[in-house]
């Protein structure tokens, strides 16, 4: 698997970044309909920490995206 930066609409809660609301892939705007699961990973030796989730485009199609807490960016997981 490799990961593709990627823009995000997140809502922002106290912890910043919390929720995808909607991404931008190939210039199409897609509308998050459904979080299908949600889940932290914390590297302690490096200190880092990753936001994962699995959702449910308004296209119709599911994606694994992550924000990055460390560099504040967002990734989506492309086989």
């Amino acid at each position: 698997m490799s990961e593709e930066k990627i823009e995000v609409d997140a809502y922002s809660g106290y912890k910043g970044e919390e929720i995808p609301r909607s991404l931008v892939l190939n210039n199409e705007k897609i509308l998050v309909t459904q979080i299908l699961r949600m889940w932290i990973e914390d590297e302690f030796g490096y200190r880092k920490r990753r936001r994962y989730f699995e959702i449910k485009g308004s296209n119709g199609f599911r994606y694994k995206i992550y924000f990055d807490e460390d560099i504040k960016e967002w990734f989506l997981f492309t086989r």
